[in-house]
């Protein structure tokens, strides 16, 4: 994906990142599951989410919406080849380091055996049904709280449905959040399928079809 309009996160601004994807998901469904313990949970997300974008910022996009980074979204292109050695090694690493965290913080191993139960809510894989690789999927789309209500993430969400309709790409998410439903349908998101398994948790699976 590339845009003109956006802010291409670089990998001096992982601080930042780390710290508005706690803001904003520390409370989240899927996370107060992964890690029920609050306290647990603040000191581990910000490590967790640092892992998460020094992986992706090798192997997706990551757009904010001023060098400020109020707001940013995360993008896979499944459209573009990328070397697959690469991409095994990146997510090796960030595997290994997020497990390392995981048992520093809880050495009882109960959240390394929660993030394990929730491996298929974390990985996306009920994209594998679609059987395209003509998609984008959006990892995180987050605006800091504080920054919400001012059109940064329908920013954030045009300019990416943008360039998917130009390249004839259909776009997928999920949310833990049922709320956030209708405010994706609004633009043009379809609902695909709910997952529900034994951990009481519902990830609403959402597409869109390119124009």
């Amino acid at each position: 994906m590339d845009s003109d309009r956006l802010y291409r996160v670089k990998k001096v601004d992982v601080d930042k990142l780390k710290e508005l994807l706690t803001e904003c998901f520390g409370s989240d469904p899927l996370y107060s599951r992964l890690i029920p313990d609050k306290e647990t949970r603040d000191r581990l997300l910000p490590e967790l989410f640092a892992c998460d974008m020094e992986e992706f910022l090798l192997t997706c996009e990551i757009y904010a919406d001023s060098e400020e980074i109020h707001g940013i979204i995360v993008v896979e292109d499944e459209s573009e080849s990328f070397h697959s050695l690469k991409r095994y090694v990146s997510e090796a690493l960030a595997y290994v380091k997020t497990k390392g965290y995981l048992i520093k913080e809880d050495p009882s191993l109960k959240t390394l055996w929660n993030f394990f139960q929730f491996r298929d809510y974390l990985n996306s894989k009920w994209t594998e049904k679609l059987h395209t690789q003509n998609r984008l999927h959006i990892i995180y789309l987050a605006v800091r709280p504080t920054m919400q209500h001012h059109g940064i993430s329908a920013f954030l969400l045009k300019e990416t449905m943008e360039y998917a309709d130009k390249n004839k790409l259909i776009i997928t998410l999920e949310t833990h959040n049922e709320g956030n439903v209708s405010y994706y349908q609004h633009f043009g998101f379809e609902l695909y399928e709910v997952v529900e398994k034994q951990f009481n948790l519902k990830q609403y699976c959402l597409i869109r079809y390119h124009n």
